[in-house]
């Protein structure tokens, strides 16, 4: 925070119970400590069933275990029932979180000196984060009002060449992405898959929010898409099971050959970095992520109808809360706006003032409200725009939060 903050006018008493549209958590009801026990026990008697000798569980539980995890052919199951994608369990490394397979993706592919990683821009702070933890320069691919445009891609690549550098990889989130909302359609999918294999691009596909739409419609992820192997995949386990078990994983069944004509699989070599970072993944956490996939048949889609049934609502909520208290003529007189996002956790919401901690600082002291100021999300630019996230509360607290957060707009504008 700054500190001090300009003299804006604020409500008449200070609200010293904050309600939080900044944070991007899943809903706390939907986890009990009952339901770890459960699935390790699951877990435990899956391997039982798969011939799995007492001995060699107490081993698989408390043990360090291999880098890669033991997920993989329930993991490979997994994105064959929910998303269509066809990869062999080998191509499959178990990460602590998805942080920890965005960090082994960007330092195994930027290994040289000039290699750089692009990224749709505004762009997830842990993608950036890592990256600049690793000393890997993120070039930003502007995002349109309507999405990327692969062509903005192209040209990114090739000025990156021009000035002497070496573009590895596109992270990207394509569906209802973090923070913009924004979701790509299957054309722009297919368009940006050509265009990778043009520029000789792998695309990081990081997918935390596919589940979570506001109708049925498939969106096929661009893995599933992927027949040029040009996708390394990063998958979660927070907002579909508990971020807590801190589990994630990525997908990289590019075949990699070595001088002398030996062929692996990118997993295995990304492994060696995995083995530096954490070792392995907890095997207790991975065996409670994976009595889950037990019990739901491997189909979190299935599992979790009543979170999306969840989130839906509550993004309905927001949109239908800013609609009410930045009603027209007043939205135009304070200059606001905000997108519509097809699913997700977030919205964006653009204000005629600068969107900076002071701002952030008044709107919880004295007006009790939380949000995130956008330009965290940019290298340049964000200055004034602030991101909502509803996927943490009752409907009641988001509706309370946008009325608060449209008494500091009306009351500074």
């Amino acid at each position: 925070m700054l500190a001090s903050a300009p003299a804006f006018p604020a409500t008449s008493a200070p609200l010293f119970i904050a309600i939080s549209l900044a944070a991007g958590r899943t809903y706390d009801a939907f986890h009990e400590p009952g339901d770890l026990s459960r699935h390790l026990q699951s877990y435990v008697d899956h391997l039982a069933e798969s011939g799995v000798s007492p001995a060699g569980i107490r081993g698989r539980l408390t043990q360090y275990g291999r880098t890669n995890g033991y997920l993989g052919e329930l993991i490979a199951r997994l994105l064959a029932t929910d998303e269509g994608i066809q990869v062999p369990p080998e191509a499959i490394a178990v990460t602590v979180g998805c942080q920890e397979a965005m960090i082994i993706a960007l330092r195994g592919l930027c290994a040289l000196p000039g290699d750089v990683v692009l990224a749709v821009e505004p762009c997830y702070v842990g993608l950036t984060g890592a990256a600049r933890l690793l000393g890997i320069d993120v070039v930003p691919v502007p995002e349109a009002p309507g999405g990327l445009d692969p062509a903005t891609v192209t040209e990114v690549a090739r000025a990156v060449r021009a000035g002497g550098r070496n573009p590895r990889a596109l992270y990207v989130v394509p569906n209802f992405s973090n923070p913009s909302g924004i979701s790509l359609g299957v054309d722009i999918r297919r368009r940006l898959l050509g265009v990778a294999e043009a520029e000789d691009l792998l695309l990081l596909e990081d997918d935390p929010y596919g589940l979570f739409g506001l109708d049925d419609e498939p969106r096929p992820s661009l893995k599933s898409l992927d027949a040029e192997q040009r996708v390394i995949y990063l998958g979660s386990f927070a907002k579909s099971c508990f971020p807590g078990t801190r589990v994630g994983f990525l997908v990289a069944d590019q075949t990699v050959v070595d001088g002398a004509g030996g062929r692996t699989l990118l997993a295995d070599e990304l492994s060696a970095i995995k083995s530096m970072l954490t070792v392995n993944t907890s095997p207790i956490t991975q065996a409670i992520i994976g009595g889950l996939l037990v019990e739901t048949g491997c189909s979190l889609r299935a599992a979790n109808q009543d979170k999306i049934a969840f989130y839906r609502r509550n993004l309905r909520t927001l949109l239908d809360a800013l609609e009410q208290h930045f009603p027209q003529p007043l939205r135009s007189g304070l200059g606001i706006s905000w997108n519509v996002p097809s699913a997700g956790f977030f919205t964006v919401l653009d204000v005629a003032v600068p969107a900076d901690e002071a701002l952030l600082e008044l709107s919880a002291e004295k007006y009790g409200v939380l949000w995130t100021p956008m330009r965290f999300f940019y290298q340049d630019g964000g200055s004034h725009a602030i991101r909502l996230s509803c996927s943490a509360l009752e409907p009641d607290r988001i509706r309370t939060g946008v009325r608060r957060l449209a008494r500091l707009l009306t009351d500074i504008g």
